[in-house]
């Protein structure tokens, strides 16, 4: 008997879903609280630039009109800034879509995908759907990267090498020495999707290399991934953007690019946010110094054992059952990020937020373990 899903593709109806968490508003209606720390989707606490604001709200009277299907400013104002051939980027709304497209241009039935464990959800999810066999090789057990085994994981099938450095949601990151290993050993066969949705709260971190010019030194074929999401503060406007090794790259990623995937609010918000040097580094530093109180508090107070981050979220272990912990944060008002994964669903995983979330956590965090 046919049911909707029989009308789906045999590897559509196998998948699972993506754990994008909950909104303030469900946690208002379920628990009846009034104040909410939302610290489960990694968002900038100090929220969008005020330029962008300004590029924003004057933009959108040109709704009625179709975006930019090239992204024309946006574009000449990155290639500006990372010193490359602006026909070597590809634009998404958000760098998930450019995810999903990579997925349909390159992977089909037969072909594998390498990545790591505990993943970004969706580079397991679209490989799947698009027929691929997804090969997870998990953290070594300092809950690093293990690249030796990663790169061991490579076979003649290997279409995509595809994980995200700053690791979501770890948020350790390859350091130079690593990232070189993986490049003198890629395959020729092997298309490495780096994604670095994280890259700007990383940079400038002890060790952290610089991808783009390795990459670019390498002879390899890439596509490195970032987003406006992040440290931008733009995650509910959707624009991300990939930079590729060679422009016929990016050409053959924009086949199955829909011609009006970024809107054109976006676009003027992200040329406005790049331009905002100073919003995005006090959005940067605020994280950075907030991380350390909360790891310092988790270690030291709670006697926690955090994995050490680059990133805007702590990943931690938790010495009780994990759906306890997280519904006892619930009743609290916080909202954090329980991790689903097989093998791993032992850690919770938190942004960080304002001070004053942070805070809240914290305190609901030790009163769940107190009972």
């Amino acid at each position: 008997m046919y049911t909707s899903n029989s009308f789906a593709r045999n590897e559509v109806q196998a998948l699972s879903g993506y754990n994008a968490g909950l909104s303030i508003e469900a946690v208002q209606e379920k628990y009846g609280v009034q104040r909410v720390a939302k610290l489960g989707s990694n968002e900038n606490p100090l929220g969008v630039s005020p330029k962008a604001i300004a590029a924003l709200t004057a933009e959108a009277n040109n709704s009625a009109l179709y975006p930019d299907q090239n992204c024309s400013l946006l574009r000449t104002a990155l290639a500006h800034k990372l010193a490359i051939d602006e026909n070597r980027l590809v634009f998404g709304n958000g760098s998930e879509d450019l995810l999903s497209i990579i997925c349909r241009v390159f992977l089909d039935h037969g072909d594998q995908v390498v990545t790591i464990l505990p993943s970004f959800g969706l580079h397991i999810i679209y490989p799947q759907a698009a027929g691929a066999e997804v090969i997870g090789v998990p953290m070594g057990h300092d809950m690093r990267i293990d690249v030796p085994a990663l790169m061991a994981a490579m076979t003649p099938r290997t279409r995509l090498l595809m994980f995200s450095s700053p690791s979501n949601p770890v948020g350790c990151a390859l350091s130079g020495e690593e990232l070189q290993y993986i490049i003198d050993r890629l395959p020729a066969h092997t298309l490495l999707v780096f994604d670095e949705a994280y890259f700007e709260y990383a940079h400038g971190e002890s060790g952290y290399p610089d991808s783009l010019k390795m990459l670019q030194q390498s002879g390899c074929h890439y596509v490195i991934l970032r987003t406006f999401s992040k440290a931008y503060a733009l995650a509910g406007l959707r624009i991300g953007y990939g930079i590729t090794s060679d422009p016929a790259l990016a050409e053959t990623i924009d086949r199955l690019r829909t011609p009006f995937n970024v809107n054109r609010c976006a676009q003027a918000a992200a040329v406005a946010a790049l331009a905002d040097r100073a919003h995005l580094s006090a959005s940067v530093e605020h994280v950075r110094t907030e991380r350390r109180r909360m790891d310092q508090v988790l270690r030291q107070h709670l006697g926690l054992q955090p994995i050490p981050s680059v990133a805007n979220f702590i990943f931690f272990p938790s010495p009780l059952a994990v759906p306890e912990v997280n519904n006892a944060l619930l009743r609290e008002g916080v909202i954090i990020k329980p991790w689903l994964e097989a093998g791993y669903r032992q850690f919770l995983r938190v942004s960080v937020g304002s001070h004053e979330d942070n805070t809240l956590f914290l305190q609901a965090l030790e009163k769940a373990l107190q009972q």
